[in-house]
């Protein structure tokens, strides 16, 4: 320091002033939130307690009114349930298997909760964070008994999940969990129509203990734990986990359940064992109850739509009046042209009609007779398609910019795929052989000629080689015009070796009928992507429920003039072509026939105007040929098909003639101010009992020969018979029915 400075003292640090620390601030705001939510929700608890006596009732209330069906028409067509879903049973009524094993399955912490599981639902929104998305369901048995209470009711508000979760809470206040459980498995659907556990037992079970079925001793009382498990697995997707349907998925589902009850001590290790090795149920033992309907294939296939949109107390019992979009008098018209073609021969049919405006499905025939054979052909019989594959491979094609008319070598072709060899242990190539139908070339060949005449070996020459991106772009196209399944993308699916139904493939080619536009609607399975079954719902007060007005969706997925020139190449194939029998005059129409290997399989699909349609013809049980039924000669898509087809459309067009000349003769007399009788669909009338007779139509005649006079096969361009290419071991039968064709082997028009 300089000498003469004074030095004065350095004051002390003052002390710091005393902060809030934001980390504190957040705890105070998350405890006061935690508060809030709880606050709320036991206000709400308080709020809804007056609801607990509409739960109370639900089960009385389900058997109040069956829902009713009516046709486009207005005409009773039927109701989707019936005095068999109408059993209520008492809890000492239902098998200790049959509680555990739902408990096991659908609510582990059953006994441990008070109707909402906290811990579940901290897992399930830690699994949805990670994976991004709803993954993880925390509902408990509490909570999905209270949901199915007020779908049944209509009863759901916005804050429908808080509100479940509130009157859950109550109930577990007031009931018994062993009344919960009695009263959730009373009300729960198990798919196959069976509504409430005594009808699901006796559904699949009936006949594994032909004792039951009595008050004294009632089905469910019975219940092993390989059954039970069985049925607790189907809850969660009574259609994917159908043992009729899905045999295997069923099976794995239940082997599932058993793990759990195994796991949670309610099964030991020895009936782990035993119930695992039995064998599901048969298809001849699953005996659903009866249906009550004028077209029962259509009607059970809408009634799991309706399950799924409504919830399968309201849908079976809450006194909704359906307008199905199936027209009696054109199903009628079409059970009449199968039967008139082929009945007494052998074979089988399955029709879809969809009208391409609006993608309703006019009629639908799934099989002979539903009582006996409830399989639907139409929607469950997945079968290879052909040549009909050939006008997706067309659109592709010239989507891409190939000409009509460039032109490729008609001859016999050998492709190549690798196969995996599993002696070498690596993938190797394989060949196999296109043949045409007959062994019949024409040596060069343009597209609008192949078509025509069903040539396979251009064909796979277009789809294998010509086409950018080959059958995957093929597959793509497919998928895109309305089949929403997976197609097989190997170059063996050019010659129409993937497995679909007649119900989505008539969609698809309904997507070429509307020049491109996939055609769905507001009330479709998929909106957007299916074609639509009912149109309008409306509820007990006659009044439309909310969003029970069908809207028709469009989609561009192919550019009009492609869609128009496949349509113009194809109709050749129906007036000079493979299907000249499906030819009814239309100038409109156009088509395909489709036949697969060893004429196991018999197709044609097309359209006019208004309409399009697919008609398949084969053995429902699978891999039956069919050489001699058409009057000693093979069954091929120009054949039983193509007749068929026209019968059909003939008997459409006559029916839909005669209506507007009544709609003209209507119109004339209200103008001279007559009085009109009208027959509409009276929303306020409660239909109880069928009121309806369908009337007899005579189809148009064609001429078709006589099964048991032998006579010429139909003049081709069809092409006759499929020459052999290289067949691999003999093909086994499919397990559900399917016609496989040996892959390779040539598939004729």
């Amino acid at each position: 320091m300089p000498p003469g400075v004074l030095s004065l003292p350095v004051p002390p640090p003052k002390p710091p002033k005393p902060k809030i620390k934001k980390l504190r601030i957040l705890f105070i705001m998350l405890g006061l939130a935690v508060l809030g939510f709880f606050s709320a929700f036991f206000g709400m608890v308080m709020a809804v307690s007056q609801n607990l006596p509409s739960i109370e009732n639900y089960a009385q209330f389900r058997t109040a009114q069956n829902s009713v069906l009516t046709d486009s028409q207005g005409q009773y067509l039927g109701t989707l349930s019936n005095n068999e879903n109408q059993m209520l049973l008492d809890a000492d009524q239902i098998s200790p298997n049959m509680k555990n094993a739902v408990v096991s399955i659908e609510d582990t912490r059953f006994y441990e909760h008070r109707g909402i599981d906290w811990q579940g639902l901290g897992r399930a929104l830690v699994q949805d964070i990670i994976a991004r998305s709803a993954k993880q369901g925390a509902s408990t048995i509490t909570q999905q008994l209270v949901k199915q209470a007020l779908e049944a009711q209509n009863d759901r508000s916005p804050l429908q999940k808080v509100r479940e979760m509130s009157i859950a809470y109550h109930i577990e206040q007031q009931w018994t969990k062993d009344k919960i459980l009695t009263e959730y498995l009373n009300t729960v659907y198990f798919g196959s129509g069976a509504y409430g556990i005594e009808a699901a037992a006796r559904t699949y079970f009936g006949s594994a203990h032909p004792s039951c079925g009595t008050e004294e001793e009632p089905c469910a009382a019975l219940l092993t734990p390989s059954e039970s498990a069985l049925l607790a697995g189907i809850v969660q997707n009574p259609w994917g986990y159908d043992p009729k349907i899905n045999p295997d998925a069923a099976l794995f589902r239940r082997d599932t359940v058993l793990q759990k009850m195994l796991e949670q001590g309610y099964i030991t290790q020895e009936q782990y064992d035993e119930a695992k090795a039995e064998a599901l149920p048969s298809e001849n033992d699953i005996d659903p109850p009866s249906l009550e309907s004028e077209a029962p294939y259509f009607t059970s296939w809408l009634r799991q739509q309706l399950v799924d949109r409504y919830g399968a107390g309201r849908a079976f019992f809450g006194g909704l009046k359906i307008k199905t979009t199936l027209d009696l008098e054109v199903q009628q018209a079409t059970e009449d042209a199968i039967y008139s073609t082929i009945g007494g021969i052998g074979p089988s049919a399955s029709v879809v009609i969809i009208n391409n405006k609006d993608a309703t499905v006019d009629a639908m025939v799934g099989g002979e007779d539903y009582d006996t054979t409830p399989f639907n052909l139409a929607t469950q019989g997945y079968r290879q398609p052909g040549s009909t594959i050939k006008p997706f491979i067309l659109t592709t094609a010239l989507a891409q910019g190939i000409s009509p008319y460039t032109t490729f070598e008609s001859a016999p072709q050998v492709f190549y795929r690798k196969v995996y060899d599993k002696e070498k242990g690596k993938w190797i190539p394989e060949g196999y052989e296109v043949a045409n139908y007959g062994d019949s070339y024409s040596g060069v060949s343009d597209l609008v000629s192949a078509t025509i005449n069903s040539d396979n070996s251009v064909y796979a020459q277009l789809g294998i080689e010509a086409i950018d991106g080959g059958p995957k772009a093929i597959a793509k196209m497919i998928q895109e015009m309305g089949v929403s399944d997976k197609i097989e993308t190997n170059p063996a699916m050019v010659l129409g070796t993937s497995e679909v139904t007649p119900y989505q493939w008539t969609y698809a080619f309904t997507t070429l009928a509307n020049d491109g536009r996939r055609v769905s609607g507001t009330l479709a399975p998929d909106p957007g992507d299916s074609p639509v079954s009912f149109t309008k719902v409306t509820g007990e007060d006659g009044k439309t429920i909310k969003g029970g007005d069908n809207e028709v969706i469009s989609t561009k997925v192919v550019e009009p003039e492609v869609a128009q020139t496949a349509k113009s190449i194809l109709h050749e194939v129906v007036t000079q072509g493979t299907g000249e029998n499906a030819y009814v005059g239309d100038d409109s129409q156009w088509g395909k026939t489709g036949t697969t290997e060893d004429n196991t399989n018999a197709w044609f699909c097309g359209a006019i105007t208004e309409i399009t349609a697919c008609v398949w013809v084969g053995y429902p049980e699978g891999y039956v040929q069919m050489l001699t039924e058409y009057a000693g000669s093979p069954v091929d898509g120009g054949t039983f098909p193509a007749i068929i087809w026209a019968r059909v459309v003939e008997a459409w067009q006559a029916i839909e003639a005669d209506r507007a000349a009544e709609r003209e003769a209507e119109e004339a007399a209200e103008a001279a101010g007559e009085e009109i009788d009208s027959t509409d669909y009276d929303t306020s009338t409660d239909y109880t009992t069928p009121d309806y007779t369908t009337p007899d139509y005579t189809v148009p005649e064609t001429t078709v020969p006589e099964a048991t006079t032998p006579a010429p096969a139909p003049e081709p361009t069809p092409a006759p018979t499929p020459a052999p290419a290289p067949v691999p071991t003999a093909p086994a039968p499919p397990t559900t029915g399917g016609g496989v064709a040996p892959t390779g082997g040539a598939s004729p028009g």
